[in-house]
């Protein structure tokens, strides 16, 4: 019993260990897998700014190409960057072995990660890195404090600072507004993550796109299937209701004998 007791308390550490990680607030995102067009744009940026430490060896150019629908010319000329065939696995351009050299582990890859971590998880992370110079690359993580890597889509967001900003106050998620000038009521907080004017090549909008179609293909990639899937539980729920009328009726045509 003693032994079943300590076994419960050990799988429990790391269910404690993750709540502990998610104290900042994370933001809602909907996620469309019907969405080929925004797939695509995620597709794009994985390539262009993950692949180069990430990779998601789960996953193949062919596949990607074949789902997303993109033909095999596109692919091969503006998502292999490597001398990567068009049937390889999608591997970093990093080998494990200068990952270590360079940077002390090998980065994660992240074919699976918006299982393990969830698409609200991702869409927040990828938006709150900001500037520490504390930090051995400059930059911290709201989502996930004493982050290990560089902010690479510091060139699309721009520089994040913590600073102070008007934020409206709301009660039970709606704003408060004045009631004799009907202005919404705003304090200043501090602590807020706020970005640098003019550092960045897209708006806060764009870059939040940019950052919802990358969750979007990381969502894919997790399970190119799901969609099917889906499809096919839907199938399969609606044989059953019709099966069991059928059914139904035959035990009740059997069983009117004996009583």
């Amino acid at each position: 019993m003693k032994k079943q007791i300590a076994a419960l308390i050990l799988a429990a550490i790391p269910m404690f260990g993750f709540a502990a990680a998610g104290e900042y607030p994370l933001d809602s995102v909907s996620i469309d897998l019907t969405d080929k067009a925004a797939m695509q744009d995620g597709a794009k940026t994985f390539v262009n700014y993950c692949m180069g430490c990430h990779g998601a060896k789960f996953q193949r150019y062919e596949r990607v190409a074949n789902d997303l629908g993109i033909s095999e010319e596109l692919m091969m000329e503006n998502l292999v960057l490597t001398d990567a065939k068009f049937g390889d696995h999608m591997n970093s351009s990093m080998t494990a072995a200068d990952a270590k050299s360079w940077l002390g582990v090998a980065p994660p890859d992240l074919t699976l990660v918006a299982r393990v971590r969830g698409a609200d998880w991702l869409y927040t992370y990828m938006r709150t890195f900001y500037e520490d110079p504390t930090r051995p690359y400059g930059v911290n993580n709201k989502v996930f404090p004493l982050v290990g890597m560089p902010n690479v889509l510091v060139g699309l967001q721009g520089r994040q600072e913590i600073g102070c900003k008007q934020v409206q106050i709301e009660e039970d998620g709606k704003k408060v507004f004045d009631p004799l000038t009907g202005v919404a009521v705003t304090h200043e907080a501090c602590d807020q993550l706020t970005i640098v004017p003019k550092t960045g090549s897209l708006s806060e909008v764009e870059f939040d796109e940019k950052i919802k179609n990358l969750v979007t293909f990381l969502e894919y990639s997790a399970n190119p299937v799901k969609l099917k899937s889906q499809r096919i539980g839907t199938y399969v729920l609606l044989f059953l209701a019709f099966f069991f009328v059928f059914a139904y009726f035959l035990k009740r045509e059997y069983w009117k004998d004996v009583h």
